[in-house]
């Protein structure tokens, strides 16, 4: 041992896994948010070793367990989960010589299952459209589990205040210190409620300013009980790991302002623009979020002075089944065939027009309304004297602009007081199925390869190129 302790002096390392868990990086969103005021910075969970955000309560869990005494050696841990939270439990029960039981909805995918067999884990499967207190439940299976295996314990996330403390004593000042306080809104999907719960309460007490948002999918029910404190009947959807059929004990409401509701499409389709825009190969409920996130900086006209975090959970490599598989996305009514044979530029160069106009902030209104005039078009990308873009010039500005009564109009008046600067801008090799979302909010899309504009798109040009290939 001595000799070992000579060995490692002056060496970097740690003493085991569980030591590499937290300080995951923010990241800046920035094409997917091109078109919003505001800064979205993305953290970015799967940096955890067991790849995921629910790594932070695992290890947490197993060690209050021990603590109080319930959990003794030789001891098995069961938990329903719908993947990660289990590998968070298997990493540290490996450590510990614990065995692990994991219960899990049927609609989980292969991977997770696979991943958690790896750990050595037993995994149950069960039904996933039954009530929760269904004897087939996952979450009455795992009761079941505990009740029938010697020396067992639930690790019960759902309702263990373990679980929003860890991310009150972890992830929260995290986020501040990352941010030097300067976080405005965070946002994070709910499932147990653990992260918003535990991240909330301590961004609030830092500062009381900071607006907690939580991200649910449409079928769950914590939407509506925030919103009108009624519960309604749950209904099925696709994305995994959040959303609830019932409140968790770990969920307090009472921190979260405001909560967004988002579609399965919606959510998995930004999942995939994560990884081909940002080059973030996250899960689908990271898509969720995301979008949620976007929905409400829209909503509430975020600014220059905000700063938005959103927890990004886990990694796209437990989805390779589902969100990226194209066959999947179609058969679920997702993607569209034609969605996936398209990119940008294909569309670009069969418009019937493919002169590219363009604009520059020292050309006189009268000139560049006289040029859409011409052309026919209702928009033009501006660009400087090196042709780097610097944003659009819309005829509804140009209008609104010329109708402002307290502003003196002339004739030699430049529209660089006009400049929409949050456009939305796509590489050349964008997909239609990343396209069709970004024009549901905008009239228009820039095309352009390092700030050098190669096309602009419009809803028109969208549906005459689909209508010449039916």
């Amino acid at each position: 041992m001595m000799r070992n302790r000579e060995v490692l002096e002056g060496v970097t390392y740690y003493d085991n896994i569980v030591q590499t868990i937290g300080n995951t990086p923010l990241v800046h969103l920035k094409s997917l948010t091109r078109d919003l005021a505001c800064v979205v910075l993305a953290k970015v969970e799967f940096f955890n070793p067991g790849g995921s955000v629910k790594d932070r309560i695992g290890w947490t869990i197993i060690e209050d367990a021990e603590k109080s005494g319930v959990l003794k050696p030789g001891g098995t841990i069961v938990e329903a989960t719908s993947g990660n939270t289990g590998v968070g439990l298997a990493m540290a029960a490996a450590l510990k010589g614990y065995r692990c039981i994991f219960v899990m909805p049927d609609k989980m995918s292969q991977e997770k299952i696979l991943l958690l067999r790896a750990f050595g884990a037993r995994v149950v499967v069960t039904p996933t459209a039954v009530a929760p207190e269904d004897p087939r439940s996952y979450y009455s299976v795992a009761h079941r589990l505990v009740t029938e295996t010697p020396n067992a314990i639930l690790a019960n996330q759902y309702h263990n205040p373990v679980n929003p403390q860890s991310h009150y004593d972890m992830t929260g000042p995290e986020i501040w210190r990352q941010t030097a306080g300067k976080i405005t809104h965070f946002v994070t999907g709910m499932g147990t409620g653990g992260t918003i719960t535990g991240v909330g309460r301590f961004l609030k007490e830092q500062n009381p300013r900071v607006k907690v948002i939580g991200v649910d999918p449409l079928g769950s029910i914590l939407y509506e009980l925030h919103r009108s404190g009624k519960t309604v009947t749950a209904e099925s959807y696709k994305v995994e790991g959040i959303g609830e059929d019932f409140l968790p004990g770990t969920t307090d409401l009472s921190v979260i302002d405001e909560i967004v509701q988002v579609n399965d499409r919606e959510s998995l389709l930004m999942t995939r623009r994560l990884v081909r825009e940002e080059g973030i190969f996250a899960g689908g409920s990271c898509g969720a979020a995301v979008i949620g996130a976007i929905k409400y900086a829209r909503e509430h006209k975020l600014g220059p002075d905000d700063l938005m975090v959103v927890i990004l959970p886990d990694s796209g490599s437990r989805y390779l089944s589902k969100v990226f598989d194209d066959d999947w996305m179609r058969e679920n009514g997702f993607l569209e065939s034609a969605w996936v044979d398209f990119r940008a530029v294909d569309i670009q160069t069969t418009k019937a027009s493919a002169t590219l106009i363009m604009a520059q902030p020292t050309d006189l209104m009268t000139a560049v309304v006289a040029q859409m005039k011409q052309y026919g078009v209702s928009q033009l990308p501006v660009v400087d004297g090196d042709g780097r873009l610097l944003g659009v010039v819309t005829e509804i500005d140009l209008l609104n602009h010329m109708l402002t009564a307290d502003h003196t109009h002339h004739a030699d008046e430049t529209i660089e007081s006009v400049i929409d600067v949050n456009v939305p801008v796509v590489r050349p090799n964008t997909p239609l199925e990343t396209l069709m979302p970004i024009l549901s909010h905008h009239h228009a899309v820039i095309i352009a390869a390092e700030d050098k504009v190669q096309g602009i798109l419009t809803k028109i040009d969208i549906l005459d190129f689909l209508a010449s290939h039916m």
